[in-house]
């Protein structure tokens, strides 16, 4: 009898024994999965690094492989260049690739080109934060030097300086776009921005906005039989047609041109009033460089003439301004290029 009493009692001891255990097992578990969860997730931020650095080393491809000097007396070639790691200190002369990195949100950016006319959605850039580089067309080489880049963005404007940006840095890399393939060379400096800094389902989130917009637009210009684009220069015209700087205008937003034999040039042929009226556009789009440089513009003045009154574009109050810095200082960027279209919608709707 008392053994069976002893029996009961170690029983009874034992099952709260294992109880006790257990909870605690329990309780080690859950302390566990959660280290484990906690852990997942810095693992997790970490990868999202990890997967932009690995990979590297990268080698990249300039956008345009050469070129050539306004009157055609100097040529520059442009070469690939490796990267060991993602940069760090990232000097940008290209308003365009300035605007792509500022869109996907790219961190490190140093020193911009703050001496020339910042286009209005970049001013950010304006800040102490960044130090200047110079103009678009006047590197300050000594400036540069001091802020040690890992990397400088240059386009055509700073071919010239390309040998000397060099020896600051082998790391330079032009980005810029190119005259009769503007899209496509666009194009590649958004994927180069998106490759290089980890980037690429921002821009191609980004670049979602663009099938939008295309559409739209191109049915809009689908209700027109002709249009021009040309620039007002200090009482001055250009025009571009198909495989110029502003091709794209027809090429890819859908414009019919009013003609097609205007000389290919960055600044466009010589255009008088007389030859719009000549060739009378039903859609005629101004781009204001007076302006787009810190000029004083008379644009209105000099374009609302007695001749151009007389054209098809004026008559339906078809003759589009279009912002002067955004369309010669600031194209080539995400945002930029969306802007362009979305100021013709908004002016054609």
């Amino acid at each position: 009898m008392k053994n069976w009493k002893f029996l009961s009692i170690m029983f009874i001891i034992l099952i709260f024994v294992l109880a006790a255990c257990g909870g605690n097992d329990e309780s080690s578990n859950d302390e566990a999965a959660n280290a484990n969860e906690q852990t997942g997730n810095n693992e997790a931020s970490e990868g999202d690094t990890e997967d932009a650095s690995s990979i590297y080393p990268l080698t990249v491809s300039p956008t345009v492989g050469s070129s050539e000097s306004r009157d055609g007396s100097e040529s520059y070639t442009f070469e690939d260049v490796t990267f060991d790691s993602m940069p760090k200190n990232i000097v940008v002369f290209d308003y365009g690739f300035l605007d792509t990195l500022d869109a996907l949100g790219v961190e490190g950016i140093v020193g911009v080109a703050k001496d020339s006319s910042l286009p209005e959605h970049l001013e950010k850039f304006s800040s102490d934060e960044y130090a200047s580089i110079g103009t678009l067309k006047e590197p300050l080489l000594e400036d540069i030097a001091a802020l040690e880049p890992d990397v400088i963005f240059i386009s055509g404007r700073q071919a010239a300086y390309y040998d000397q940006l060099k020896e600051i840095t082998p790391n330079v890399v032009f980005v810029g776009t190119q005259e009769d393939d503007y899209w496509n060379t666009f194009m590649a400096s958004v994927d180069i921005a998106a490759k290089m800094f980890g980037k690429e389902a921002e821009a191609e989130e980004y670049l979602a906005k663009f099938d939008a917009s295309l559409e739209e637009i191109k049915n809009l210009a689908g209700n027109y039989e002709s249009s021009l684009v040309t620039m007002y220069n200090e009482g001055n015209l250009s025009g571009f047609s198909t495989n110029s700087r502003f091709g794209y205008v027809f090429d890819v937003y859908g414009f019919q041109p009013v003609t097609e034999d205007i000389e290919s040039s960055s600044h466009g042929s010589n255009f008088g009033f007389e030859a719009i009226l000549e060739f009378n556009p039903e859609v005629l789009f101004v781009i204001d460089r007076t302006a787009a440089i810190g000029g004083e513009s008379n644009i209105d003045k000099d374009m609302e003439n007695d001749i151009i009154k007389q054209t098809t574009a004026f008559q339906n109050d078809r003759i589009i301004y279009l912002d002067g810095p955004l369309w010669y200082l600031s194209g080539g960027g995400l945002q930029s290029e969306l802007a362009k279209i979305d100021e013709i919608l908004a002016e054609l709707k």
